[in-house]
């Protein structure tokens, strides 16, 4: 039964506080459209996405009309490229990336993920064809974000993907170095990658979904914020409960849209993200939310423990709300994209040292970070390698989303625009980690992978 009062609350949310749908996401298997002949696998795959996701952003605005949610962006998802393609050259690739963003601007969707390879315990020709042409496929398109999983915690470390990902993401930020290196903010390196994240730029569509699936993932950093403040300097344990609480109400509103636009589009319904996704506008920050805790700026001392607690009471009072959880779930620190996470990189306080201690308590990893143009291959790996490490070793998804924007550097900023905001250009460690990172080889799956 519809509570009155509840309805109310959720307008509020709506109108006062940034409360979205930050994106409904259609994931589509593409292994139905494998073929020998490239021009045939470029047409099925381009046929296959049109026809599953032809009603999708129809669909997603008849429930912003319905119920009165907004929803930010409507994407799509789909196999990875590396596996449906994997016959191809790197030239095959690229022209494959064209047909992916062809169907997308067709569809008139934000973005398609999945020009994905998975490469934890080594490369099969196809994977290693397909990150090579990486950075071109991201230079020609608009609307493709790519992934490439290095390690997870059953497989180790895969260094000789980490060092060629700092390579590509070098080649990528230099290919669009004409738009402030943009190729860079849709490229993610991740250890043990989601297969049902409906998040961009790390959204694929895993080998074990069904053949179309709808995921959404929810927002509000708004919303939180305004309950804390709300609840005043109260002790730990009440701020706690307060999260969780409007962490239920936020993802109850998620599911209602999840469930609704899976009927209409009859497909099934898979999952609810409950990551806490910032923007750069006013009053939707998750820097906002831990300064309401009682740092005084987002990176000082305490800010791992804001960080832990948020997320924690997130997934608690999500989890309450739907049986179907998945995707990323938590709190998200993308630099570029929150206001109160630009104000805190900009002031000093916060550092890419403090962001790293801070992914391990939090969702995803090192997201939008802005670093100089000369930044080296082998120090973007060697930041990679830092924070796939913590993913591995503590059982969890991490990620970097690095952009060596060229011709800028420390003090100078760059401006990305929308959703993706701007982001001032952060230090790295100048001393090498060549040596390092040239040694090759896997770092062996820590001991506790061992859980069979």
């Amino acid at each position: 039964m519809l509570n009155t009062t509840d309805i109310l609350e959720t307008i509020r949310m709506i109108r006062e506080e940034n409360l979205d749908i930050r994106t409904v996401t259609m994931g589509i298997s593409l292994f139905d459209c494998i073929s020998d002949d490239p021009e045939r696998l470029c047409a099925r795959v381009y046929d296959k996405i049109t026809r599953s996701a032809g009603r999708l952003v129809q669909v997603c605005e008849q429930l912003e009309a319905t119920y009165g949610i907004p929803i930010v962006n409507k994407r799509i998802s789909v196999t990875p490229i590396s596996l449906v393609g994997s016959g191809l050259d790197e030239g095959g690739f690229v022209r494959l990336a064209r047909e992916l963003d062809r169907a997308a601007k067709a569809l008139g969707v934000n973005f398609i993920g999945g020009f994905s390879a998975l490469v934890q315990k080594g490369f099969t020709k196809g994977a290693d064809a397909l990150i090579r042409s990486i950075p071109e496929a991201l230079s020609v398109t608009e609307r493709v974000c790519s992934s490439v999983n290095v390690a997870s915690t059953k497989a180790g470390i895969n260094m000789d993907a980490v060092r060629i990902m700092g390579e590509v993401v070098k080649e990528s930020a230099y290919l669009t170095r004409d738009r402030d290196s943009i190729g860079c903010a849709k490229l993610v390196v991740f250890a043990n990658i989601p297969e049902d994240n409906p998040f961009m730029a790390g959204a694929m569509h895993g080998i074990g979904e069904p053949d179309t699936v709808i995921n959404v993932g929810v927002s509000g950093p708004g919303v939180v914020a305004a309950a804390i403040r709300e609840a005043g300097q109260c002790d730990f344990s009440t701020l706690a409960e307060t999260i969780k609480k409007i962490a239920f109400k936020i993802t109850r509103v998620g599911q209602l849209i999840a469930s609704e636009a899976a009927k209409r589009l009859g497909v099934p319904y898979g999952i609810v993200d409950l990551s806490l996704a910032p923007t750069p506008a006013a009053g939707d920050s998750v820097a906002e939310i831990l300064e309401n805790m009682g740092l005084e700026v987002c990176g000082t001392h305490g800010t791992t423990a804001a960080l832990a607690l948020l997320n924690d009471a997130v997934k608690k009072g999500g989890v309450m709300a739907s049986g179907h959880v998945g995707g990323l779930s938590g709190a998200f620190i993308p630099v570029s994209e929150d206001r109160g996470m630009i104000a805190a990189a900009e002031s000093g306080v916060l550092t890419l040292e403090k962001l790293e201690a801070m992914t391990a308590v939090c969702s995803v990893g090192l997201d939008m970070i802005a670093v100089p143009g000369d930044t080296s291959a082998e120090t973007i790996s060697a930041i990679i390698a830092d924070e796939i490490s913590i993913g591995v070793v503590n059982t969890k998804t991490t990620a970097v989303r690095i952009i060596p924007v060229y011709g800028k550097g420390v003090g100078e900023s760059v401006e990305f625009g929308g959703l993706l905001g701007h982001a001032p250009i952060m230090p790295t460690h100048r001393e090498s980690s060549f040596d390092f990172i040239h040694r090759g080889g896997r770092i062996p799956a820590p001991i506790h992978s061992l859980k069979n």
